[in-house]
């Protein structure tokens, strides 16, 4: 099963790398509803590291791993779903994501640095790389909700 959902992952991020971001979406609803689809992909298997790395599950090395795979596959997808268009869609991110965009794009971009650090932990096999990974990773993404999401 698990190889099965980083397949899916795998694929639809070649889907989604191979057209630009604005010319996947024939309505703002479908931007919404992709980006929303993504971090609920994203919030299980960041969510499957957190429950390790906080002694809530036993550490699973491969499964690390395997939750480490999705989210390599899909942790910058949906970036692109916030375009300008979609502003109005209704959706849980504030005004402030294309008021403020540098400061969104900062965000995104520091999301993504600290995921990439803790795929890069979770593969490593050690529960203390993935414990120091997942908090800054944690710490970031809680900052991007609370400042763009409603």
């Amino acid at each position: 099963m698990k190889k099965n959902i980083a397949s899916i992952a795998l694929t639809l991020a070649a889907c989604a790398a191979a057209l630009p971001a604005h010319a996947q979406f024939a309505k703002p609803e479908d931007a919404v509803k992709y980006r929303q689809a993504v971090f609920t992909v994203t919030a299980r298997h960041f969510g499957a590291l957190g429950g390790m790395a906080n002694g809530k599950v036993p550490f699973d090395a491969a499964a690390a791993a395997a939750n480490a795979d999705v989210l390599a596959a899909v942790h910058k997808l949906p970036w692109g779903a916030f375009g300008e268009n979609t502003s109005g869609a209704k959706s849980n991110a504030k005004a402030s994501v294309w008021k403020e965009a540098a400061k969104f794009k900062q965000g995104a971009d520091e999301m993504d640095a600290t995921v990439a650090k803790l795929v890069v932990a979770a593969k490593s096999g050690n529960l203390d790389n993935l414990k120091a990974a997942f908090g800054p990773a944690a710490k970031t993404c809680k900052s991007c909700h609370d400042q763009f999401k409603e």
